[in-house]
């Protein structure tokens, strides 16, 4: 029982060769020969296929590999892009930063020259940068008969009113040195139906924002005129001896005028108003300027004193110095200013004390016989404001630039710029680009001497810079 049953398995198990052979006979047999094609078509077809995608197969992979990695969750998505979004913003708050930075040290940089600027204690130290010019580069503009005695230059640096003994103002063009506009002078007598001077014009002033020009002469009258289109706006009358000094305070159009008469006047421009009178001078008065503050300096000639108007206060200050007339001056800051005279010196003053701080003798030298020596007479003063530089013209055929010590103490000679004739007035540009000199063959207060080799006219200065290294 238990053979038979171990027989049954072992033939089930493993069935003859011999059937095998007859059951795949048998279906072939069966099947038939299209039969037979078909299927073999279709496992070629298999076949084929299976090789081309394992052809395939690489670059897929590949693409799959690449697809995993760029696929992120949604989470790590938004942690991303958060991520981003900070960086873009610690990027943008930083330049702010240094922007915010940077516009704070300009402004606190203007803040400190402004308040030094009030008080008068600004001084940009630019000369030791200044280069002496080309005498080829100075420009001659020729167009008064008689001595140039007073110039202004407008606050844009476009233009410069000259005026002369010939009784004319010239407007010229700087950048061309063309002549714009001509204010003729009329003869002594026209004065009814002249529109203009009829004598020698011995000051100019314009305002600060370039609305109003002034003009002083020996008949002791004050025109207005309109700088753009130079027609006579008003005359301005009161003094009783020749005008001879003219300054706008800066920022409005009021107008400080002194005069032979040793008064000083205070007029109203848009009024066309007087407002006042201050005397306190003894002799009569040859130069006046004035700043932002509510007050004026004056130089007093042969009275030999420096007064600073204190206008508000209804004060003056007296400063004593010079051994002859003092024939001119101008305000280098609120606190400091130059005077020249005609003892040959050039003082540098501030308000603080009653004598100058600084002085140089015989600035421009001495001329005469032997043990006869007598200095040439400084004829004008210039300062470039709220710097360290200050220029000064005589009549011995240069003009003098000079360098003021720190804090405004000693004067240092600069360079010189040679110039025939004497020099009657100077006045830099705003932003120190050049300097101009009115020049003539007589001094403008008087006919002392003539020189006949001077071209009456204005020369204009360039003042360069020493270049910045690496730039």
């Amino acid at each position: 029982m238990s053979s038979f049953f171990i027989k049954k398995k072992v033939i089930s198990a493993a069935p003859n060769k011999g059937d095998l052979k007859r059951k795949v006979g048998y279906s072939n047999a069966d099947d038939g020969k299209g039969r037979s094609k078909k299927f073999n078509k279709r496992m070629d077809e298999e076949i084929s296929s299976d090789s081309e995608n394992e052809s395939a197969d690489p670059n897929r992979k590949q693409q799959e590999n690449e697809d995993d990695e760029i696929e992120e969750t949604p989470q790590e998505k938004k942690l991303r892009l958060a991520k981003l979004y900070l960086e873009q913003l610690r990027e943008e708050e930083d330049k702010r930063a240094e922007q915010e930075s940077f516009e704070a040290d300009l402004i606190a940089g203007r803040l400190q020259e402004d308040v030094l600027e009030q008080k008068g204690k600004l001084q940009r130290l630019i000369a030791n940068k200044l280069i002496a010019p080309d005498p080829a580069e100075v420009r001659l503009l020729r167009g008064h008969k008689l001595s140039v005695t007073c110039l202004v230059i407008t606050p844009d640096e476009k233009y410069i009113f000259s005026a002369s003994k010939d009784c004319s103002i010239i407007k010229w063009e700087v950048e061309g040195g063309k002549k714009v506009h001509k204010i003729a002078g009329g003869r002594k007598g026209t004065e009814a139906r002249h529109v203009g001077h009829t004598a020698h014009i011995l000051c100019m002033a314009i305002s600060s924002d370039g609305k109003y020009l002034a003009s002083g002469d020996m008949n002791k009258l004050i025109m207005i005129w309109d700088p753009v289109t130079c027609k006579h706006l008003y005359k301005l009358k009161g003094h009783r001896d020749a005008v001879s000094g003219l300054a706008f305070r800066r920022g409005t159009h009021t107008l400080y005028s002194a005069s032979h008469d040793r008064s000083i006047k205070v007029w109203s421009v848009d009024e066309n108003a007087y407002v006042e009178t201050l005397f306190g001078h003894q002799d009569m008065i040859t130069g006046l300027d004035c700043l932002s503050r509510e007050r004026c300096v004056t130089a007093g000639g042969r009275d030999r004193t420096v007064r600073v108007w204190k206008v508000a206060e209804e004060s003056q200050l007296v400063f004593h110095g010079h051994e002859g007339s003092i024939d001119c001056i101008q305000l280098i800051n609120e606190e400091h200013m130059v005077t020249g005279g005609d003892d040959g010196s050039i003082s540098v003053w501030t308000v603080n004390k009653k004598k100058p701080v600084s002085t140089v003798k015989q600035a421009h030298g001495s001329h005469g016989n032997t043990g006869l020596e007598q200095p040439y007479w400084v004829s004008s003063v210039a300062a470039l404001h709220n710097s360290d530089i200050v220029a000064s013209g005589s009549h011995n055929s240069a003009v003098q630039l000079w360098k003021c010590g720190q804090g405004f103490r000693g004067l240092e000679p600069l360079f010189s710029v040679p110039m025939i004739g004497f020099v009657n007035s100077l006045k830099f540009s705003n932003s120190g680009k050049f300097l101009v000199a009115g020049v003539g063959q007589e001094h403008r207060l008087g006919r002392w001497w003539r020189i006949k080799e001077a071209r009456n006219g204005l020369y204009i200065i360039p003042l360069k810079r020493q270049p910045i290294l690496g730039s």
